[in-house]
């Protein structure tokens, strides 16, 4: 005797959920990263300035691959703007790089939320899919060394919970040449 469609459905959403509860994700999604080095990242920013990955060595940078037509996108853009405020002075880059999408739509949205990291450009597309991104937002964590070190599909609140800890355990990593308010040691 066949399952109903009901049936069906219901085994189906019921593999999804054994599968996801199984997967290896944090409570945020974030998956953990054997530490490689990250693809070559060369993209233009809205005045035109080239940009490479390499620029921020010796720094963790958040990049996010986003778009101005993805509702989930637009939500958690506040709360890296908040994480890049609570983070002045640390050794923290936020990158925002949009996919493929016109100049004019960025600049539109610009208009409306007011950002204070770099938006880099990926107008065809080609970086998006060197980098193996498949659904936005997707961002990486990418530590002073240049290793991708943890990656994650779909929105979060940067500036608390595990994405917070996570950034921060990353800045931990590095030499205590600067306290959390940007300011060197006293000799």
């Amino acid at each position: 005797m066949g399952m109903s469609l009901g049936m069906k459905w219901g085994h189906r959403l019921g593999l999804v959920a054994m599968l996801l509860l199984a997967s290896p994700l944090g409570a945020a999604g974030f998956q953990a990263r054997d530490a490689v080095p990250a693809p070559a990242l060369v993209a233009r920013d809205l005045a035109g300035v080239e940009r490479t990955l390499a620029d921020y060595r010796g720094k963790v940078v958040l990049l996010n691959f986003w778009a101005t037509w993805c509702p989930p996108c637009r939500r958690e853009m506040p709360s890296m703007e908040r994480l890049r405020v609570k983070m002045q002075g640390r050794p923290l880059e936020i990158l925002a790089l949009d996919s493929a999408e016109p100049v004019e739509d960025v600049k539109a949205f610009l208009a409306i939320m007011k950002l204070g990291f770099p938006i880099l450009l990926d107008p065809d597309g080609v970086i998006t899919k060197n980098w193996k991104v498949f659904g936005l937002p997707t961002s990486f964590l990418i530590d002073a060394q240049g290793r991708i070190r943890y990656s994650l599909s779909g929105p979060v609140e940067w500036d608390e919970g595990e994405a917070l800890q996570i950034v921060e355990s990353l800045l931990a990593e590095l030499p205590a040449t600067h306290d959390k308010a940007g300011k060197a040691p006293n000799p």
